[in-house]
C-alpha cells in the first residue's frame, strides 16, 4: 500500500446527498484519510467527516431541509441568497445540530477547502484548525454558489463557491504529496457540461472580471479535468466513486425522496472504496 492516500470530494450543491452516503459508510467501517479536500457542497459535508460526526450532513440535507426550508426564493428576498448559507454555517453549527470543534481540531489528519478569490480568479486551498469562525467562513465561502448566493469574505477577500476554478481538487492533493486518491464525483461516469460559454449580464460581478472570465469559460476546465480523473482511474492512481446513473437530482433540490435514494445509492457505492485501500490500517487511519 503506498504511504499516503487522499479523500477528495466534489461539489454539486444538494447532489453532495451522495457524498454523505460515501462518508457516512467510512464513518461506519472505521476509514479516516490523512488528508480530505472538498469543494463547495464536499466541504460542508466533509467537515462533518473530519469532526467524526455520524449522521449530521444527513440531518442538514434531509431533515433540516424539511423543518426549515433554506432553500427558495423567501430566502433571496431578504437578502440572503437563494440558498441561506447563513443559516447553515452560523446558526445550525449551534443550534440545531452542534459541531463538535474539539473533535475536528484533534483530527489527526488534514482538512483543506477550496473556494474561489473574486480579485485573482484563482482557487484558494484553505486550511483552518483554531480559528473556528474563520473555519465556518472559508467553508461558507466554498459554497457560496455564483449568482445565487452573495459574495463571501474570508480574510477580507471577496470569495465564491470553490467549483468556479478547481471542481475536483485531485491535482492539488498529488501537488501536496497524495499521489493515490479516491475521488468521490456527483456526476455520473461520462458526464460532460454542455460546450456552451456562459454569459450573464455585464453588472453582475463587474468589479471581478478574472473570475467572471473563469465563469465564462468554466465548462472547458471542468470537461478537461473529468476527461484527466478518467485517465488516472485507468491507470490505478485513483478510484471514482460515481452514482451510476444519470441523476434527477438537480444542485437545489428539495424533493426529500429523491435525496434519500441519491444518499442510499451514494453509501452502497462507499463499499467499492474497501478493495482499493488494500493493506492495513494504523488503527483505522489509513497513513
Amino acid at each position: 500500500m503506498v504511504s499516503k492516500i487522499g479523500l477528495v470530494l466534489e461539489g454539486g450543491g444538494m447532489r453532495g446527498i451522495f457524498t454523505v452516503g460515501v462518508l457516512d459508510y467510512l464513518m461506519d467501517k472505521g476509514i479516516w484519510f490523512p488528508y480530505v479536500i472538498g469543494v463547495s457542497a464536499g466541504a460542508s459535508n466533509g467537515i462533518s467527516y473530519v469532526s467524526r460526526q455520524r449522521g449530521r450532513s444527513y440531518f442538514s440535507n434531509i431533515e433540516l431541509l424539511q423543518k426549515h426550508n433554506y432553500i427558495g426564493w423567501k430566502n433571496w428576498f431578504r437578502g440572503r441568497g437563494y440558498i441561506d448559507l447563513d443559516f447553515l454555517f452560523y446558526e445550525y453549527p449551534d443550534r440545531y445540530y452542534p459541531f463538535d470543534y474539539e473533535a475536528y481540531a484533534a483530527y489527526p489528519g488534514r482538512f483543506v477547502m477550496v473556494a474561489s478569490n473574486c480579485l485573482t480568479g484563482k482557487a484558494e486551498y484553505i486550511e483552518e484548525k483554531h480559528d473556528f469562525r474563520r473555519l465556518l467562513d472559508a467553508c461558507k465561502a466554498s459554497c457560496s454558489l455564483p449568482v445565487m448566493c452573495p459574495l463571501s469574505y474570508v480574510d477580507g477577500i471577496p470569495m465564491v463557491d470553490g467549483g468556479v476554478c478547481d471542481s475536483v481538487p485531485v491535482f492539488h492533493a498529488m501537488k501536496e504529496g497524495y499521489t493515490r486518491n479516491v475521488v468521490v464525483l456527483t456526476r455520473n461516469k461520462g458526464y460532460r457540461k454542455p460546450e456552451k460559454d456562459f454569459y450573464f449580464p455585464s453588472f453582475i460581478y463587474r468589479q471581478y472580471p478574472a473570475i467572471r472570465e473563469r465563469l465564462r469559460l468554466r465548462y472547458r476546465a471542468y470537461n478537461r479535468l473529468v476527461d484527466e480523473i478518467d485517465c488516472l482511474e485507468e491507470q490505478g492512481r485513483v478510484l471514482a466513486i460515481r452514482p451510476i446513473k444519470p441523476i434527477q437530482v438537480g444542485r437545489t433540490e428539495r424533493d426529500v425522496v429523491k435525496l434519500q435514494a441519491l444518499y442510499e445509492e451514494g453509501y452502497a457505492c462507499g463499499s467499492q472504496i474497501a478493495s482499493y485501500l488494500s493493506g492495513k490500517a494504523n488503527g483505522g487511519f489509513i497513513r
